[in-house]
């Protein structure tokens, strides 16, 4: 089973008691400072949760799967997440 984001937002707002408009509106408030703050360069880091960073990928060369020609990939900053400890073993 997977989970979409209004389905987050029906989970937040059961779990915390607030309205679903509120859970919503905490929900798009998480994502968009943790959008920001990648955008400038600084981490998220949550503790027992995991931490939010970038990553520099290098311009390289591929190859187009149908025609087999070269093309060129441009660099480009990449998010990451890693899981902390307590998220890793809840989940295990």
């Amino acid at each position: 089973m997977s989970m979409n984001k209004n389905d987050l937002v029906s989970e937040v707002a059961s779990n915390s008691g607030l309205t679903k408009a509120d859970a919503g509106r905490a929900v798009d408030g998480v994502i968009d400072t943790i959008t920001s703050c990648l955008q400038k360069g600084n981490e998220v880091r949550l503790t027992g949760f995991g931490t939010f960073t970038t990553t520099q990928r290098k311009a390289t060369t591929g190859r187009n799967p149908r025609t087999g020609e070269s093309i060129k990939i441009a660099a480009s900053t990449q998010p990451k997440f890693r899981p902390g400890k307590s998220l890793r073993d809840a989940v295990n």
